[in-house]
């Protein structure tokens, strides 16, 4: 008698174990999914991160800038001969 409810604690110790076994592949398989995915994410967000830098950049050179001011303002560029410095 004793040694079948020893026995049965064992199977059962080892049927836990081996369901704890499986739970635990599982999470770390689930975990291991959502961590490519993640890595995924994060390597298409750093390519858009260049591509507005890029973009950025384009936006502020001062070619573009000068083109702009003289095109849509009718800015002119500095002529030295009509600077008038003032003293203080």
């Amino acid at each position: 008698m004793k040694a079948q409810v020893i026995m049965s604690v064992l199977v059962a110790a080892v049927v836990m174990s081996a369901l704890g076994v499986v739970y635990t592949k599982h999470q770390s398989r689930k975990l291991f999914v959502e961590l490519n995915s993640l890595e995924k994410k994060r390597d298409q967000m750093n390519v858009e991160w260049g591509q507005l830098q890029l973009e950025l950049n384009t936006w502020a050179s001062h070619g573009r800038i000068e083109n702009k001011a003289r095109k849509s303002l009718g800015m002119t560029g500095l002529e030295h001969d009509k600077v008038i410095f003032v003293k203080p």
